[in-house]
């Protein structure tokens, strides 16, 4: 992905993070709190915050007529100009009921090659985003670019391509490569900016020299971007009386390397309670009083001396011992430094220069999120988490945040620990540097590692929440493991069938994953609860539905078998799911399918055919299942005794006891 230059500033809604600064994403119940993932509803809320924060990139236009009329665009032009802003904003206004957005990652684990045809579903709109790929992934990417362009044509869906700048192109791509250069106004770039984040007009339409001099030198998109929400930021922070040109000076001054001053004054604040303190505030900035007083005797606790031997009234009062570190609480009880951006100066600082005590803070951070205070909010939870976080990985950390999540997810861990668990993976996965890591981390986590019951809730929720929307594929393949290993819950198999059932691409992904598993007992299980019939013969996106794709039927085959054996030669417990979802196609296949049901009696008849020694067994399951489904029919008798009569035909011709006749799906001319 490009992270140098971007053209926006992610909301809150987004899990999207590109730089420095804290990233907070609230997802709503805990980790334990059974409810229904909200899948894809991040991309496009991101999607629709680009769109609102873009000025138009110079060749706009002409990307638009370009991925309008052939359905893909490659876009090219120098760092800075706002490719990756332009390519997010074509797709979102392509959105369409059907598809989904996406983002292309070649290469890794879990990804289909670009030359595959079931990497595209009908609408999608899909990102390559390689602006900053190394020679050696672009030239794969190039490889199977022409095979990708040609499904997303026969799919109606939307390409676009970000290349490395200089990058080489293919002779027959470069119709559709469109160079991108920055926008004419970089003021009226700051000033959208500014808009989107509810700065009043009237403030940042007069004239400013801050401004002025920051703009004076062409400046990457992404640093104006940063000016505005520093003056955004500065706002918030304001005194009585300061309006905009205090907010740019304000603003400006925070770009400047505080790092010596924070230096100069931690030397001059020797003690181990202001020090705490000062770390205190740097990571929970913004917070009410009573929680960084409470969070300040945490630290203290853990990694120094209390004050208990000096008595109470004696002891500084919160406001004087604030003002030593240049900080104050704010008349709505909020504790915040007195300059912009100081706080993540002093965090920097702590975290650089003194490293034994990065253990304590993650064992504070846990002990602060579980604290009982009524002023301990998800927003401010989040926001402790997320500055942690954001020093783990500014100092390239990742397998220590992804073992500091771990461990808050031990046995027993509460509902709080969990959640900041979440939190943390992710920081982890919305990093640009380092979302790799962790979607790895992830998979080897969900394949391999025994979890705790905590930790596993944990997992699903990011796979389900905040991996999925990007990038469902990653989280099919991992909530597939979850599912087949989990004990005594349902929660990620759940997840798996609310993710599949979005998506055809994706449901026919995991059928042909489970056929070709060898289908153990747990993967039965999760077939019994993804085979239903009704999105299978659903053609209302489509004329063809998923059943009559030759592939689909062959993995439905190898699956039902499997479920068939199992029916037959598994005590009676095991096998009331197997007959239950039988006599659910059965009913399907008389009341509602169509010309379509005779297609499910041929999976049914043909999976029982090649069921070996038990295939007799399974002719008899099979035509006891449809009478019993006759009987319970809450719709016409006649169809269920048509469709038993059908598939009471078909056996006996697998059985050679009949006529051969072709196939509904043979009949219909289906592949």
């Amino acid at each position: 992905m490009s992270t140098e230059h971007t053209t926006w500033v992610e909301g809150a809604q987004s899990v999207t993070h590109t730089g420095g600064g804290d990233i907070h994403v609230s997802l709503g119940a805990a980790a334990h709190e059974h409810r229904k993932p909200v899948f894809r509803q991040l991309p496009d809320d991101q999607l629709l915050w680009v769109r609102r924060v873009l000025v138009a990139p110079v060749n706009m236009g002409r990307a638009r007529t370009t991925l309008k009329e052939t359905g893909t665009v490659i876009l090219d032009g120098a760092p800075g100009g706002g490719r990756t802003a332009a390519a997010r904003v074509l797709l979102r206004e392509h959105h369409r009921p059907v598809g989904a957005f996406r983002e292309l990652l070649p290469g890794e684990r879990d990804e289909l090659p670009l030359h595959n045809p079931a990497l595209v579903d009908p609408g999608d709109r899909l990102l390559l985003d390689l602006a900053s790929a190394e020679a050696g992934l672009w030239h794969d990417a190039l490889g199977g670019l022409p095979a990708l362009r040609r499904t997303v044509h026969d799919r109606r869906a939307h390409l676009v391509v970000v290349m490395p700048h200089g990058g080489a192109l293919d002779p027959d791509l470069q119709h559709y490569r469109v160079e991108i250069g920055p926008p004419v106004s970089p003021l009226e770039v700051l000033r959208r900016h500014l808009r989107a984040h509810g700065v009043p007009h009237e403030q940042f339409l007069r004239d400013d020299v801050t401004v002025d001099d920051f703009l004076r030198d062409r400046k990457p998109m992404r640093e104006i971007a940063d000016l505005a929400d520093r003056i955004r930021r500065a706002r918030e922070s304001a005194g009585p009386g300061e309006e905009f040109p205090e907010w740019c000076a304000a603003a400006n001054r925070a770009r400047a390397v505080r790092r010596a001053k924070v230096a100069q004054d931690v030397a001059g604040l020797p003690e181990a309670s202001q020090r705490a303190l000062m770390i205190t505030v740097s990571l929970l900035h913004g917070a009410h009083a009573d929680v960084v007083h409470r969070a300040t005797a945490l630290l203290l606790n853990a990694v120094g001396p209390s004050e208990e031997g000096i008595p109470l009234l004696q002891r500084m009062d919160l406001a004087q011992r604030l003002s030593e570190i240049s900080a104050r609480c704010g008349p709505d009880g909020r504790v915040r430094f007195t300059e912009l951006d100081y706080d993540s100066a002093v965090r920097a600082h702590f975290w650089d220069h003194m490293p034994d005590l990065r253990p304590h803070l993650g064992t504070w951070a846990a002990r602060v999120v579980e604290s009982n205070d009524p002023h301990l909010v998800p927003d401010v939870r989040d926001g402790l988490v997320a500055r942690l976080a954001g020093e783990y990985l500014r100092t390239g950390r990742a397998e220590a945040l992804a073992g500091l999540a771990e461990r808050w997810s031990t046995q027993g861990a509460g509902r709080a620990r969990s959640e900041a668990a979440v939190q943390a993976l992710t920081c982890g996965l919305a990093d640009p540097a380092h979302g790799r890591h962790f979607r790895e981390r992830i998979y080897q986590w969900s394949a391999y590692r025994q979890l705790t019951a905590e930790f596993h809730h944990v997992l699903v929720q990011v796979c389900a929440d905040v991996l999925a929307p990007g990038h469902p594929d990653h989280a099919l393949i991992r909530l597939h493991h979850l599912a087949r290993r989990e004990l005594g819950t349902v929660r990620a198999l759940e997840a798996l069938c609310d993710l599949t059932a979005g998506s055809r691409r994706l449901r026919r992904r995991l059928l042909d994953r489970l056929a070709r598993g060898g289908l153990p007992p747990a993967d039965v299980a999760i077939f019994l609860r993804v085979s239903d019939p009704a999105p299978l013969t659903d053609c209302s996106v489509t004329t063809r539905a998923l059943i009559d794709e030759e592939e689909v039927r062959r993995s439905l085959i190898t699956c039902w078998r499997a479920v068939l054996t199992e029916a037959v030669s598994q005590p009676e417990g095991r096998r009331a799911a197997a007959r239950a979802e039988i006599r659910r196609w059965l009913h399907w296949a008389a009341e509602n399918a169509g010309d379509r049901g005779e297609v499910l009696l041929d999976v049914l008849v043909e999976s029982a055919a090649r069921c070996g020694d038990d295939r007799g067994s399974a002719f008899a399951v099979l035509y006891t299942s449809a009478r019993r489904t006759e009987c319970a029919s809450p719709g016409s008798d006649a169809h269920s005794a048509r469709t038993t009569d059908l598939l009471l035909q078909k056996i006996g011709v697998a059985q050679g006891l009949g006529p051969a006749v072709p196939s509904a799906s043979a009949r219909g001319g289906r592949s």
